[in-house]
């Protein structure tokens, strides 16, 4: 298939967010149509805090994708807030891709999710069939007949439904190639060479707090808050010989947490700092010194002042 640039050929560009309950396979599509890691992925669901923003170029067209946090029925008033950005971005997207993961039946959180979307009249919406690496091709078709079906039934038209490997990169680049032509008429929104318009910042917080998740899946879900105090270049050091110092704390709930994350001799928060380290080099191009330290927020999920000054 051949990419027409020439001028007869309008140049789209818009945003599309994906959604689906936590865990769907969001943030790892983001990043392989991107492909450069932007958003944290993670096997523990409830990850994504920020709107994360990665930008696909195209000669035709250039598409922004807004990754909301899951959609799920709220507990704390963290949850509610999360659900208050999700339908915020959806109202103000040109495309919707809701994902659902091929190796799962539709349950009542897709339900939930859907029934929201058949509310949202004017706005395209995509189905899209994650991890689809994960089933044989029998199971595959059961889940495409069943997800239109769930559309018939909620009274929502998909413009595509389509399987998609993120992993074994199947039809990502198809899934663009689709998502394209629903976008508006538009000259490009963002310059060339940008990734996504996240301040660099949380992006640093955000690789952080995805490390600090890895060794600590099922003790601490969703305590873990990071915010990076400051990022300076180190002086006196040599041009070709830049040091970036960076400064970081981690929040937790509660003071038993503590030594979860720092853990025995401090070995937890060094595993911490050398993984996330090497992933903030790659993404800021330079040698960095991270400094993180541990400290205590109370119950912060559910105070709207620790969760004001936590950046939400």
């Amino acid at each position: 298939m051949s990419v027409r640039t020439d001028s007869s050929v309008p140049h789209r560009a818009g945003f599309a967010c994906f959604v689906g309950r936590p865990n769907a396979g969001k943030s790892t599509l983001t990043n392989a149509l991107v492909g450069t890691k932007v958003a944290i992925t993670s096997n523990r669901p409830q990850t994504t805090r920020h709107t994360v923003r990665g930008i696909v170029h195209r000669p035709e067209a250039q598409l922004v994708l807004v990754d909301t946090p899951g959609l799920h029925k709220p507990r704390t008033l963290l949850g509610e807030r999360l659900n208050d950005v999700v339908r915020t971005t959806w109202a103000e997207v040109d495309v919707i891709g809701f994902c659902l993961p091929a190796d799962q039946k539709l349950g009542p959180g897709d339900r939930y999710i859907a029934t929201e979307l058949a509310g949202i009249k004017k706005t395209p919406k995509v189905a899209i069939v994650t991890k689809t690496d994960l089933v044989d091709s029998k199971a595959l078709a059961t889940q495409l007949i069943a997800i239109d079906q769930l559309g018939k039934e909620l009274g929502i038209e998909w413009a595509e439904i389509i399987p998609v490997s993120a992993v074994g990169d199947k039809q990502v680049s198809l899934l663009a190639d689709l998502l394209v032509p629903l976008l508006p008429e538009s000259p490009a929104l963002y310059p060339e060479g940008d990734l996504t318009d996240e301040p660099e910042q949380v992006m640093v917080a955000e690789l952080i707090r995805e490390a600090a998740l890895e060794g600590v899946r099922d003790e601490l879900p969703h305590s873990i808050a990071v915010v990076v105090e400051e990022m300076l270049p180190r002086e006196d050091r040599p041009a070709d010989r830049p040091l970036l110092d960076i400064h970081a704390n981690v929040y937790i709930e509660r003071p038993s947490q503590k030594g979860i994350i720092i853990g025995p001799k401090g070995k937890r928060l060094k595993e911490v700092g050398v993984k996330s380290r090497k992933h903030i080099e790659a993404l800021l191009g330079t040698p960095v010194f991270l400094d993180l330290h541990v400290k205590v927020a109370k119950d912060w999920q559910r105070d709207p002042k620790q969760l004001r000054k936590l950046g939400f």
